[in-house]
């Protein structure tokens, strides 16, 4: 057969023009890289490609790096001002690898007790039969991650605006508790983003599920890690031996030895190297280019979430079928000052707390009409979630009692719609529940 006489499943195959880029291609949205891997070079560049110098950043195969991807890091780490991030397939993965990173089995993580549901199971069960203890700790207690943290624990963790509680998290004060232990402080900032950058209170990494805020849309899963470059991962020493001690699964490599090459973080260059190595929770390349395409109007969306969300929670302060209506903008105390430091006094997310419990709660979602009844927050349409019987179904009633998460709570992530007209939808239902039966 003659060079270029191919037969047609070969030509079928190769790729033609359309499937190369160039100069001359100079498109204004970012191409979609829907490839699994990459052509390799000649036998010795493609050695240097897997090499220490190419940190593991280079398009080898997706499960490593991809394009599109990377473009989703580095417009989530420019947002939370950091030194790099690496993208994941959910936010759990994103969380569970954070933590992963630094803790082995015999390790142990003291955590905000009122961290998200799937998170708070995660690191008190799964990640118990893995050897790893998590200490729970009242998260508006800076001094209580002191009081539980002893030689083992690796990490202190929180989030910026739990979910369902609300209750702002101290993050400079524990941030000041983790650099006297000589450990990171991890926050989910999930819920704030824009409102809040950890990193600028202390925070060493910052995680996302990209498929609330980020995205926006609900249209794609997808997590985000960010170093947020605060936290001097060398001079732990002892404190992190996964990665200031030399690693068996990548010949003995010291992950702090590579901090010099491009100024890269030995915190993300060893997750990307063996965790997403090993376990393969990559990011999928169209749903980065969704998650792409919603941060570029994530500053616009947060503002209007944030306007319409403090408009519905004033209205509905003091309606008598409401035990309470929790929002940053009604805070007191102490919860009101850290609301104020770290959010601005703004959020998207409010708590409804029926007085008719239960009974009301389903009353009230059963009969709106505008607001969806959804398992998931930071969309452009309005959802509601009864986190007792839904995203927090896994805890016991003491564990849920201890989140102030009682079975007449529900949350509402608060979208794009007009502020009247969510407070008719909302106002209509709040008075057709169920009311307590007086004594």
């Amino acid at each position: 057969m003659k060079d270029g006489d191919w037969d047609v499943q070969t030509q079928l195959l190769a790729d033609g023009p359309s499937g190369r880029t160039g100069p001359e291609l100079r498109p204004v949205a970012g191409p979609v890289y829907e490839t699994a891997s990459f052509e390799l070079p000649g036998l010795a560049e493609a050695g240097a490609l897997y090499g220490d110098d190419s940190l593991g950043e280079a398009f080898t195969y997706s499960r490593y790096a991809n394009p599109t991807c990377a473009e989703l890091e580095r417009r989530v780490s420019t947002l939370e001002q950091g030194v790099g991030a690496v993208a994941t397939g959910s936010g759990m993965a994103a969380i569970a690898l954070s933590v992963l990173n630094l803790c082995q089995a015999g390790d142990s993580l003291v955590c905000s007790s009122d961290v998200y549901g799937s998170t708070h199971t995660l690191f008190a069960h799964t990640l118990r039969r893995w050897g790893i203890e998590t200490r729970f700790v009242d998260g508006c207690d800076p001094q209580a991650f002191a009081r539980a943290a002893d030689h083992t624990t690796r990490a202190l963790y929180g989030e910026t605006m739990p979910n369902p509680s609300l209750r702002t998290f101290p993050i400079r004060q524990v941030a000041d508790v983790a650099d006297r232990l000589g450990v990171p402080l991890i926050v989910d900032n999930t819920c704030a983003p824009v409102l809040c950058r950890p990193g600028q209170h202390g925070a060493a990494v910052v995680v996302h599920s990209a498929t609330k805020y980020i995205g926006g849309h609900g249209t794609a899963l997808g997590g985000v890690i960010v170093d947020t470059g605060r936290f001097a991962w060398g001079a732990a020493g002892a404190r992190l031996p996964l990665l200031t001690e030399p690693d068996p699964a990548y010949r003995g490599q010291v992950w702090t030895a590579l901090a010099g090459v491009r100024n890269s973080s030995a915190y993300l260059v060893r997750l990307r190297r063996t965790l997403m190595r090993d376990l393969g929770p990559c990011l999928a390349a169209s749903a980065a280019s969704r998650l792409v395409q919603g941060i570029q109007t994530l500053p616009l969306r947060m503002a209007r979430h944030c306007d319409t969300a403090a408009v519905i929670a004033a209205h509905l302060h003091g309606h008598p079928a409401l035990h309470r209506v929790n929002h940053p903008s009604l805070h007191s105390g102490d919860d009101a000052q850290r609301a104020r430091r770290y959010l601005g006094a703004r959020g998207g997310l409010i708590g409804l707390e029926f007085a008719g419990g239960h009974a009301a709660a389903t009353d009230f979602v059963s009969r709106l009409r505008m607001v969806r009844h959804v398992v998931n927050l930071g969309d452009v349409r309005t959802l509601v979630t009864h986190p007792a019987s839904t995203t927090h179904s896994q805890l016991g009633a003491e564990e849920l009692a201890s989140l102030g998460i009682s079975p007449g709570y529900v949350r509402l992530s608060v979208g794009l719609e007009d502020a009247a007209d969510l407070i008719n939808d909302l106002t209509q239902a709040i008075n057709s529940t169920t009311l307590p039966e007086q004594s």
